[in-house]
């Protein structure tokens, strides 16, 4: 039987979580790295450059007052020079970057100095940076290159790396999940490695022999308490039959009738916590089976089976031969979850209460407070009602019927009607 409620797996699995957050990593790192050589390598051609025709201006100046050549492709006043090296100070070089390309020159980096005095000639000096940056391109090329082959490597070992981390996380989980829907003896088991998943696997396993330790006690104390009490009850039931007949006798005669069932629901319970208990499989309709538990409840209801609607089921009334439906099931064990829901949303919800046999399904629906936001939480649990305004009661019919239910391999759904009401769905299997 599915679990009332489960938790969804995440849609992301981690191993690809991983895997993105190394590739992005990867990517940021290599991003870093090409932007900063870029700009250095950028900044060292530039002031190379720089440099060069500084010197190079310095060594045409002496040539040319010495011998009023030029010499180091210097020109005097060229009309591709700068604005801002055209009226340079007098005797003081000066450099200025030209962004300016033509053909497969530029960019430039030109260098001036005045000749003489104010109103002399500017003799001037231009170095083309394009060899250096066209390396400086073929450089990024090669990085981008190189980056792109070496992050093609690394993602496959990344993936494989979080694969690793992910089934041993999975592994975990499965075993949690497993101990939450009442396998016990779940466990983890030895993981490789010293980290924190293995010491994750090794607080799971703790924590299943811890629980299983305490609900191994919880259920032998109510064995033996319900085993303990079933003997008193037997000799208070057979002593209020010798009580005179009167109110008195009845309403004693009640209490220990009530007692004596809530002993046989422990007992049941115990039983079915124990794993002792094995269904006796049989085919029978549907329809019948649920009828004939609906009329043993005492309970006016009205039994829906196939296309037959409203038939109402009172007490001494015949069920009625329902639709030609037939399952495999244990029919004793179908009755006591059927009646069990049927007695539960008489004493807990309100009239009328309506069952409705379907196929394979069967919805019991009463028109009550219906069932508390807890009880939907958690699902039944026994000495717990879940709410005042549901009525009073031991909580043990509820978690009977989904006993019950777990042991003939159906699914059990507890849930409230939008225009109120509980509604409980029983879907037997195939």
């Amino acid at each position: 039987m599915r679990p009332l409620h489960r938790l969804r797996p995440a849609r992301a699995s981690l191993r690809w979580k991983i895997a993105a957050l190394a590739a992005v990593t990867a990517c940021l790192v290599v991003a870093a790295v090409g932007v900063l050589v870029h700009v250095w390598t950028a900044r060292d051609i530039r002031g190379r450059a720089d440099a060069q025709a500084f010197n190079a201006v310095y060594s045409a100046m002496d040539v040319y007052r010495r011998t009023g050549t030029l010499a180091d492709g210097a020109e005097l006043d060229p009309a591709a020079l700068p604005a801002a090296l055209r009226h340079p100070a007098d005797g003081d070089r000066h450099t200025a970057y030209d962004g300016r390309v033509e053909g497969n020159l530029g960019p430039s980096v030109w260098a001036a100095q005045r000749t003489g005095g104010p109103g002399s000639p500017v003799l001037a000096v231009q170095v083309n940076m394009s060899n250096e940056l066209y390396g400086l391109h073929r450089l990024d090329v090669t990085m981008t290159l190189a980056s792109l082959v070496a992050l093609a490597a690394a993602a496959p070992l990344a993936v494989y790396g979080a694969g690793l981390l992910a089934r041993r996380l999975r592994r975990v989980s499965e075993t949690a999940s497993r101990i939450s829907a009442g396998d016990l003896d779940a466990r983890t088991g030895p993981t490789k490695g010293r980290d924190e998943v293995a010491d994750i696997a090794a607080t799971v396993d703790l924590m299943a022999d811890s629980l299983g330790q305490r609900l191994r006690t919880e259920r032998r104390f109510t064995a033996d308490v319900a085993h303990e009490l079933r003997t008193p009850v037997g000799g208070l039931l057979a002593a209020a039959d010798l009580l005179p007949p009167g109110e008195t006798e009845d309403l004693l005669r009640a209490r220990v009738r009530d007692l004596r069932g809530l002993v046989e629901d422990l007992l049941e319970i115990s039983r079915l916590d124990a794993g002792v208990e094995q269904p006796v499989r049989a085919r029978v309709p549907l329809g019948a089976v649920v009828s004939e538990a609906v009329a043993r409840t005492g309970f006016d209801t009205e039994v829906s089976v196939g296309e037959v609607i409203d038939t109402e089921v009172t007490v001494g009334e015949a069920p009625g031969a329902g639709d030609a439906t037939t399952v495999e099931t244990d029919p004793r064990r179908l009755e006591r979850i059927v009646s069990n829901l049927v007695v539960n949303a008489h004493r807990h919800g309100a009239a009328p209460v309506e069952v409705t046999v379907e196929g394979r399904t069967v919805v019991v629906r009463d028109h009550g407070p219906g069932f508390p936001a807890d009880l939907l939480l958690h699902g039944p649990r026994r000495f717990h009602t879940g709410a005042t305004e549901r009525g009073s009661g031991h909580g043990l019919g509820l978690t009977i019927a989904l006993g019950q239910t777990r042991l003939l391999g159906a699914e059990l759904r507890l849930d409230n009607a939008p225009d109120g009401g509980a509604v409980a769905t029983l879907r037997l299997p195939a």
